[in-house]
C-alpha cells in the first residue's frame, strides 16, 4: 500500500470536499501521521471515510470529522484546549502542533493506555493526558481557549461553557442519534455567547452522561 498516495486521496477526496480548505490543517494532515496512531491490524484503514472502534469498543471519529474540528476550533499557537475523549491521541495531537498545550480527559482505562503510549511513541510532548469523567469540563486548568467534545451530548452543561475564556471557542454535537447537529460556540463576553451550527452528523455519545430527551444552550 502507498501510504502517501492514500493519504493524497484522504484529503482530496474526502477532506477538501468536506469544506476543510485551510492550508495549514491540510498540511497537518500530512505531518501528523493517522496510521501512526492506529494498530497494526487497521493502519490498512487509517485513510478511509469510516469511524474505527476503540480498545473499548467506542469510535473513533472519522479522518474529515477531525480536520473539520481542527479547521473549525482554529486554534493559536499561544492558545490551550481541552479534548473530552483521546480516541488514539491523533486528533489531541493535531490540535498540539497547533497550540501551546492540550490537557485531554478520558475515561475509559483501555482507551487512555492506547493514546497514552501512540502520544509517547510519536513525541507529542504538549498533550497533557489525564484519565477522569470530563463531560462538564476540568475545571482544574480551566480557563481554555478552546473545548473539544469528541462525543455527543443531549444537553450541553453550562460548567462547561463557562469554562471558556472570552473569545474561546467549544466544539460540541447536541441531538439524538440519527440526525445531530455540531455547534461552534464562541464565548463573546463574561455572559454571553454566540452558537454557530456547522452541519448535521451522527457521532457516538460521550460515555457515562445521563441520557435526556432535549437539548439546550
Amino acid at each position: 500500500m502507498n501510504l502517501e498516495q492514500a493519504r493524497f486521496n484522504m484529503i482530496e477526496q474526502q477532506i477538501r470536499p468536506w469544506n476543510v480548505l485551510d492550508s495549514h490543517v491540510l498540511e497537518l494532515l500530512t505531518l501528523v501521521k493517522r496510521e501512526k496512531f492506529l494498530p497494526e491490524h487497521q493502519q490498512s484503514l487509517a485513510f478511509m471515510d469510516t469511524e474505527l472502534p476503540l480498545a473499548d469498543g467506542s469510535m473513533m471519529l472519522s479522518p474529515k470529522m477531525e480536520a473539520r474540528i481542527v479547521q473549525e476550533v482554529a486554534i493559536k499557537e499561544h492558545e490551550t484546549a481541552l479534548v473530552v475523549g483521546a480516541g488514539t491521541g491523533y486528533l489531541p495531537a493535531l490540535l498540539a502542533f497547533r497550540a501551546r498545550h492540550v490537557t485531554c480527559i478520558e475515561s475509559s482505562p483501555d482507551v487512555f493506555a492506547v493514546a497514552n503510549r501512540n502520544l509517547q511513541s510519536q513525541g507529542i510532548m504538549k498533550v497533557s493526558l489525564a484519565k477522569g469523567e470530563a463531560a462538564n469540563g476540568w475545571p482544574q486548568d480551566a480557563p481554555y481557549d478552546v473545548i473539544v467534545m469528541t462525543g455527543s451530548l443531549q444537553v450541553l452543561p453550562e460548567e462547561l461553557k463557562q469554562q471558556l475564556k472570552i473569545g474561546g471557542r467549544l466544539f460540541v454535537t447536541l441531538g439524538n442519534a440519527p440526525i445531530m447537529t455540531a455547534y461552534l460556540i464562541t464565548r463573546t463576553t463574561d455572559t454571553d455567547f454566540a452558537c454557530k451550527p456547522l452541519f448535521e452528523t451522527s457521532i457516538s455519545p460521550l460515555p457515562h452522561v445521563e441520557h435526556l430527551s432535549t437539548f439546550s444552550f
